[in-house]
């Protein structure tokens, strides 16, 4: 069953690549090649979350390169590649023949592999690759409307920021390198102090980056300027939540530390309860969604913290069938009424029935009603909270209440009365997955019950965790059924605080706390190196010319000489040896006459 592992990897980010190197010529073919590859994923997906195959291949000295699938890595896959193929239907009809298709689609299935590579991975270097091609991607496909200058610095914002937060996995990489843990994921929590600490944090730094939690939140605001089935797909089931399950997958080391499972989850919880209410503020239906995306990874976040694997796996699950769904329709009121601001999207789902009704399914499940999947999936994890801290489960109920509101909110205006109402069929290509999405929502419940429950609680592998009680459920859903009522009976009120409306002002507090000083420390060093580093440099070489000019001028003419007088020395020298050779023969005997005569007077006064 190995092949069917690596063929689950190679097939999107092989087509993925393939259709996006080959470009516009061809754009006409892309859309089915891509749905295929989807659909043929989901199937390989499906195959593997049974057999759980387990691969490894050499990558570096030490290091191998390791995939495998598991319970909670399978339950994943499957949710990825389905979510994938019904966001890829949808944008055969959302993406018109005159946009770049096969670099949409191609892009769409290179995110995909890369997001199946980062469940699957099991060593740090395949897990840290997977992740960096995860983050490029994803910025190409936010600003994939690149002639737009705001969708480009919304796209430069969420891969800053999230690249900012992922330097905490690199960290956390060195620290397991030199703790001796490196090898594999499942090895990290027994890595000894102080390395322990330094993974622990670099993990949850990466993670809260990842899933837009406090206070990276304002990344995925910009992020809405990309394509709807780009939000459906990254802010649904794959590229948010990834920081979520890599904390559910790394609950133990978080457990070990001592104190990273309580900062997750109140990271969690105060996240669920502040961006639920930056929601409820919104004005537009995108940054309503994105919000709440938010709002509802946080309660994934706080069930990692509290150790509640299993019910923070069935709210990854509901919510990506939930939030996809809805942000395709959101998608498909854009292409067909230009607009995502909630009061001009009065009437729409009246205009669009089977896109209303589907909506209706996805809010309801957002908003905790009975007998949604999400509902009781909150419950499960809530349970978990529970034990751990009452004064937890206090503010995840009232985080789950505040959902309710802007899920409310949105509905009462898709179904208010407009001018004009009559219905439009949509294509097929999006009804399709607007209605197996929304079967979703309903059938997953049953996932959160016994026995159900208690079979994904083996698959996943974790110990014994505490299931809600039937108050518990009830008080729950008693609370969103009339939280729901009562907005709509009401009426939503668009006034709201202009720090809410504004994402609380995260994004200005990043930039007065961090971008700005960067850039003027950055300013400043350049500035030192123009006028301090620069004209050093300059100064150095025009005393090196100045010395070079000194030296030609004194010091060669005095070597010169030198060498001219030993020159003028050696022919002197070599006149007067020239002289005794004259080639006369009475001479040459005289000549050995007086050197005999000297040479014998030498040896009789040296006697």
């Amino acid at each position: 069953m190995s092949a069917l592992l690596w063929a689950l990897i190679a097939l999107p980010l092989t087509v993925g690549t393939l259709l996006a190197v080959a470009g516009r010529r061809v754009d006409r073919y892309a859309p089915t090649a891509a749905v295929g590859t989807a659909v043929a994923a989901l199937g390989l997906a499906v195959a593997v979350a049974f057999e759980h195959p387990r691969v490894e291949a050499p990558l570096l000295e030490g290091l191998p390169a390791g995939l495998a699938v598991d319970g909670l890595s399978g339950l994943m896959v499957v949710t990825v590649t389905a979510v994938t193929a019904a966001v890829l239907l949808f944008s055969v009809a959302d993406m018109g023949p005159g946009e770049a298709r096969a670099r949409f689609f191609g892009l769409m299935l290179l995110f995909s592999g890369a997001m199946l590579t980062t469940v699957t991975a099991t060593t740090l270097p395949v897990l840290l690759m997977a992740w960096e091609v995860m983050g490029a991607t994803s910025w190409a496909l936010i600003g994939y409307g690149w002639r737009d200058p705001e969708r480009g610095d919304a796209a430069n914002t969420a891969f800053l920021t999230t690249r900012a937060a992922d330097l905490g996995l690199y960290l956390a990489a060195g620290a397991a390198l030199a703790g001796g843990q490196a090898e594999s994921l499942a090895d990290l929590p027994h890595t000894a102090d102080p390395w322990q600490t330094l993974i622990t944090a670099g993990v949850i730094a990466a993670a809260l980056g990842k899933s837009a939690q406090l206070p990276f939140s304002f990344w995925l605001s910009r992020a809405m300027q990309g394509p709807s089935p780009v939000s459906a797909l990254l802010h649904s089931a794959t590229m948010v939540v990834a920081g979520a399950y890599l904390l559910l997958r790394l609950e133990p080391l978080l457990a070990r530390s001592g104190w990273g499972g309580p900062v997750v989850a109140w990271t969690g919880a105060v996240t669920a309860v502040v961006l639920g209410l930056v929601a409820v503020a919104q004005t537009d239906l995108k940054q309503l969604l994105a919000a709440s995306t938010c709002a509802q990874i946080g309660f994934m976040v706080l069930a990692a913290g509290v150790g509640a694997v299993t019910g923070g796996t069935l709210q990854l699950i509901a919510h990506a069938a939930a939030k996809s769904l809805a942000f395709l329709v959101a998608g498909a009121w854009l292409t067909a009424l230009g607009t995502k601001a909630l009061p001009a999207l009065r009437g729409a789902a009246r205009r669009h029935r089977t896109a209303g009704i589907t909506f209706s399914v996805a809010a309801l499940a957002l908003a905790g009603v009975p007998p949604l999947a999400l509902w009781a999936a909150k419950d499960v994890l809530l349970a978990g909270a529970l034990e751990d801290d009452a004064a937890l489960y206090v503010v995840g109920l009232a985080g789950a209440v505040i959902s309710a509101v802007y899920s409310a909110k949105a509905l009462w205006f898709v179904w208010q009365p407009a001018p004009g109402d009559r219905e439009e069929p949509l294509p097929f290509a999006a009804r399709l997955p607007f209605m197996a999405l929304a079967v979703a929502c309903v059938g997953l419940t049953v996932t959160s019950f016994p026995p159900v429950r208690d079979a994904v609680g083996r698959v996943l592998g974790g110990g014994r965790q505490p299931g809600p009680h039937v108050w518990e459920f009830a008080v729950s859903g008693a609370l969103a059924v009339a939280v729901s009522a009562v907005v709509w009976i009401r009426g939503p009120q668009l006034r709201a605080l202009p720090v809410a409306l504004e994402w609380l002002r995260l994004e200005t507090a990043a930039q007065a706390i961090l971008v700005r000083p960067l850039l003027r420390l950055a300013d400043a060093l350049a500035a030192f190196d123009d006028r301090v580093l620069d004209r050093a440099v300059e100064g150095t070489a025009r005393g090196s010319v100045r010395l070079a000019r000194w030296t030609n001028a004194q010091a060669e003419r005095l070597v010169d000489g030198a060498v001219e007088g030993v020159a003028g020395g050696a022919r002197a020298l070599g006149r007067w040896a020239r002289r005794p050779q004259t080639g006369q023969l009475h001479q040459y005997l005289a000549q050995a006459v007086v050197a005999f005569t000297v040479l014998a007077v030498l040896l009789v006064l040296v006697r």
